[in-house]
């Protein structure tokens, strides 16, 4: 499917988006304003945008510990995702989910975890709510290559086969689970697995081609709500950043040569050139469009700077009961 002008330009910004969204969260955990750590997809930028512009806005999805780039890829608005990562009254999850447990459903985000391919079967259930309702919405299930190996994954894929549920199994293959190699405890190419489902499997080589992603997962979701099936789509990408900002953790597993192969193919820089190359926008319109982006970003910093801690009374607020009133009544 050729895409617009405007669909490649908006590929563009919201892959700048995640990048100056995570540099910036980047310096505010080291600046002691966000509590914790965050995980940024700095250098994965190309797979998450073009899985989510190749499903439908109100399609589901559902992400992993390295996740603030998702919702940012399904359109979400930067400002409440960042007053999440700070925990205040005016996150997106008002202040109680975090960097590491964001949901966003006005653009079909069911939430991310922690806990390693743990959001896989969620995302078959809601596959399985939209056929059972006729729905006609698709679920895309992102893991990375550590959450390959877990048995949900299995479990998931073999329900989606059997009922063929409407879901993309998309693996974030960044070939390293923290600081351990895929190579080292993971057996055959990923993609290979789904055939034990007799569902299709692809991999994309060249995970930092926006456009190379986006056909995969465009035919994968297609194919999905024709009623065929899911699909496991395995991503080949990198991550430029450590595992999380401020691990403290040797950087020696990674070779030196590797990285700076992999760093030389910026999605972003690359994405660029071509829209240039292609006569898709000229070099200022292009500078223009990071300069607008940097801006937005600053001011979702701002926002979550300036807005208010959630106050205590809200605690057990949005609970199945509420353990303080349970208390009291006793």
């Amino acid at each position: 499917m050729k895409l617009t002008n405007e669909e490649l330009l908006e590929m563009q910004r919201r892959m700048l988006r995640i990048r100056l969204f995570d540099e910036r969260a980047s310096k505010m955990v080291k600046r002691g304003q966000i509590p914790g750590t965050v995980h940024t997809s700095v250098g994965q930028e190309a797979q998450v945008v073009g899985a989510c512009m190749a499903v439908r806005a109100d399609d589901y999805m559902t992400g992993n510990h390295r996740s603030h780039g998702h919702p940012i890829g399904k359109g979400s608005a930067l400002g409440p995702l960042m007053a999440e990562l700070l925990g205040k009254a005016t996150g997106i999850c008002q202040g109680k989910g975090g960097s590491l447990h964001l949901a966003d459903f006005a653009v079909g985000s069911l939430g991310e975890s922690g806990i390693v391919g743990s959001s896989i079967p969620i995302a078959a259930g809601a596959a399985l709510s939209s056929k059972l309702l006729a729905q006609d919405r698709v679920a895309l299930a992102f893991f990375g290559d550590g959450a390959a190996n877990q048995g949900g994954l299995y479990e998931a894929m073999n329900l989606a086969g059997i009922w063929r549920l409407p879901v993309v199994f998309l693996c974030e293959n960044n070939q390293y689970a923290l600081s351990t190699p895929a190579a080292t405890v993971t057996s055959g190419r990923i993609a290979d697995r789904a055939h034990g489902f007799d569902i299709p499997g692809v991999r994309v080589d060249d995970g930092q081609d926006v456009l190379a992603v986006h056909d995969a997962v465009r035919e994968a979701a297609d194919r999905a709500r024709r009623g065929e099936g899911p699909s496991l789509v395995e991503v080949m990408t990198y991550r430029f950043h450590e595992h999380s900002e401020g691990l403290r953790l040797s950087t020696d597993y990674r070779d030196a040569a590797e990285r700076d192969a992999w760093l030389a193919r910026d999605p972003i820089t690359l994405f660029r050139e071509r829209l240039l190359a292609d006569g898709v926008a000229a070099a200022e319109a292009l500078d223009a469009l990071e300069a607008e982006v940097a801006d937005e970003v600053e001011a979702a910093a701002r926002f979550a700077l300036e807005s208010p801690l959630p106050e205590p009374e809200v605690a057990f607020a949005d609970l199945y009961t509420d353990p303080s009133a349970a208390e009291v009544a006793a």
